[in-house]
């Protein structure tokens, strides 16, 4: 076969964009300069590189234990569901920027900002679809989450279901789930069995239920080659969760992080950590909720991170 001119030049100009600039052309083919290839495009470098892979905020792709996170947890609505709800969304971030600063000095891991925000709320009214629960769309929750994302601030979708399956919940927000920075928990408190209403009854769930969540979140990261996603698991209770030792955490896409959730004395808030870490699966992580209202008193940031185990997530209601 003949030496093609067009060939020939095509590699000319791969070569010189592979090689950073230095044209490399082979012994055997003359030197043709100046040709003119009609209706081929010259690839942009960029189009010649394979995508960057996302990474979670600080770097990365996997959670922990490279380091940890301090959250305002509640909603965009106000301050009735929690600290979140104080203020705007940009006062929002700047009241958790300095946050997770004052607890940076007692860890040696960074101490990265982040948002609980609950996407679905229990109800004490069955609503018109007799769930109990009412969905905060999606359109209401996206500029609050790219303005975080913008920030560099993690967020955690939080679901009280009520009557629907945490599944079902978690789908409709999947085009947030989807980012890299974005993940979920699951509040079993609000998850009634039938014939249960809230404040009547506390929720529960089975670890099957949440490994049809570990299972799609895993599915979402693999899909989207998305960094490992959170799932936050809250409990108070042992009840609140039912064959918790069959819980799917060694996913390697899924961290799943155990939130004791639990307020009051010290002491009472101790006993609920030491309870919740019996029988729980080694690649559980722990987390940490300290309540500004109902906890006498709230722990300092040095009193938090000196819980053992040291929590990955403390999140502020």
């Amino acid at each position: 076969m003949g030496w093609n001119p067009r060939v020939a030049a095509v590699a000319a100009i791969l070569a010189t964009v592979c090689m950073g600039g230095a044209t490399v052309t082979a012994h055997a083919q003359p030197t043709v300069p100046g040709i003119v290839l009609p209706g081929v495009e010259v690839p942009a470098l960029g189009d010649l590189l394979p995508p960057a892979r996302s990474e979670l905020f600080g770097g990365g792709r996997n959670l922990f234990p490279d380091r940890r996170f301090v959250a305002l947890y509640g909603h965009p609505s106000g301050p009735a569901l929690g600290a979140f709800g104080e203020q705007d969304t940009a006062g929002a971030i700047a009241r958790v920027r300095d946050l997770a600063a004052q607890y940076q000095p007692f860890s040696a891991e960074p101490v990265l900002p982040a948002f609980e925000i609950i996407a679905s709320i229990a109800s004490a009214d069955s609503g018109t679809d007799g769930r109990f629960s009412r969905i905060t769309s999606p359109e209401q929750l996206r500029p609050v989450i790219d303005e975080a994302e913008a920030a560099g601030v993690y967020v955690v979708l939080d679901l009280q279901p009520g009557h629907t399956h945490f599944l079902e919940q978690a789908r409709i927000y999947e085009e947030f789930l989807a980012r890299p920075n974005v993940g979920l928990a699951l509040d079993p408190e609000w998850r009634l069995a039938p014939g249960q209403q809230h404040m009547v009854q506390i929720g529960s769930v089975d670890s099957a239920e949440i490994n049809e969540v570990v299972a799609y979140l895993a599915d979402l990261v693999q899909r989207h080659d998305l960094p490992q996603k959170m799932l936050v698991l809250h409990q108070f209770r042992s009840s609140m969760i039912t064959g918790r030792e069959f819980v799917d955490a060694g996913r390697p896409e899924v961290s799943v992080v155990l939130h004791a959730d639990g307020h009051g004395t010290p002491a009472q808030k101790f006993d609920t950590w030491g309870a919740l870490q019996s029988g729980l699966p080694p690649q559980i992580h722990m987390a940490w909720k300290n309540f500004y209202d109902e906890d006498l008193p709230t722990f300092t940031p040095e009193q938090t991170m000196a819980i053992e185990p040291k929590p990955v997530f403390v999140s502020f209601q």
